[in-house]
């Protein structure tokens, strides 16, 4: 009885056990709770297929999407002082920068990028709501400057997708500073003639929309963004008033006229290329390309002459 209880009975249980599934395989929608397969939410741009939900994503996976092929050149930013105050709340901040870093892979909260958009040549920033919240500090607004000069170096329209919590706390004023800076540097793109075009996500709040994220040309939003300076359950504690549903969602601006456009984030790229040719003065995009026409055979040539 102890051979088949130690050793033939675990060795059965051990080949006929469940197998544990890996917990990435599976996301759940935050709207519906929809279980969904990973592969199906990548495919479909992080938008729930049962709900449409659109969930946040990262800005590299934005721009593989976005640009042609996926192929973009990344845009070096200036990098700021570190930890210019010595903040330390909970942890130091040094210590919750490299946490941010290790758990996004990305060294900071905006990506700039350039390259081609249906044949359309821009510049592109988005920032990153998993990194630190997208909070906007000193990098941010260097990456804003950044490519705000690179766009007007290149003659290329500017896009921005913007996605964050507001200013940096941990580095205070120097954060906010960041505000005066991003508009001077959107100033200096309509002096030269180029379009600057912002598509809010959710979340995109606080001194971002006092800033860089309202300045656009052309305003679009995914469905459902929350856009707003103070946060509704700030709003109604202070007025003591019940808020209109769905109130500082992008649906709910746009019908006030504080949008342009609420886009699908499947149908982006198409809205873009689209928007920006007709601001640039170029022909509409050429959807697909044809072959070029086979030459006649010399048999063919010879009977026509």
């Amino acid at each position: 009885m102890n051979w088949i209880t130690n050793y033939v009975r675990p060795r059965i249980n051990s080949i006929f056990s469940r197998r544990e599934m890996p917990e990435n395989l599976w996301t759940k929608c935050d709207s519906c709770g929809t279980m969904l397969f990973h592969r199906e939410v990548t495919d479909n741009l992080g938008v729930c297929t049962n709900c449409t939900h659109h969930m946040n994503i990262t800005p590299r996976a934005r721009f593989t999407a976005l640009f042609d092929g996926g192929i973009f050149s990344e845009i070096d930013v200036p990098e700021p002082t570190q930890d210019p105050l010595h903040f330390r709340d909970q942890k130091k901040y040094p210590d919750r920068m490299r946490a941010a870093q290790r758990t996004t892979g990305e060294k900071e909260a905006m990506l700039v990028a350039a390259g081609e958009i249906g044949r359309t040549p821009v510049v592109c920033a988005a920032q990153d709501f998993s990194f630190m919240g997208g909070s906007m500090g000193m990098y941010v607004g260097n990456a804003i400057i950044k490519a705000a000069q690179e766009a007007k170096r290149l003659k290329r329209p500017l896009i921005l997708f913007s996605a964050a919590g507001g200013a940096r706390m941990q580095e205070g004023i120097l954060s906010l500073m960041q505000m005066p800076r991003t508009t001077v540097a959107i100033q200096m793109l309509r002096e030269a003639g180029l379009p600057y075009i912002v598509v809010l996500t959710h979340p995109t709040t606080g001194g971002v929309t006092a800033s860089y994220a309202m300045l656009g040309d052309v305003q679009i939003a995914e469905p459902n963004a929350l856009i707003c300076f103070a946060g509704p359950r700030v709003i109604e504690q202070t007025i003591r008033e019940k808020l209109p549903e769905g109130f500082q969602r992008a649906e709910y601006l746009l019908e006030h006229g504080m949008l342009d456009r609420v886009t699908d984030r499947r149908k982006m790229r198409e809205e873009l290329t689209t928007i920006v040719r007709m601001l640039t003065g170029m022909p509409p995009a050429v959807h697909g390309d044809l072959p070029p026409p086979e030459p006649l055979p010399d048999t063919a040539v010879a009977d026509d002459k």
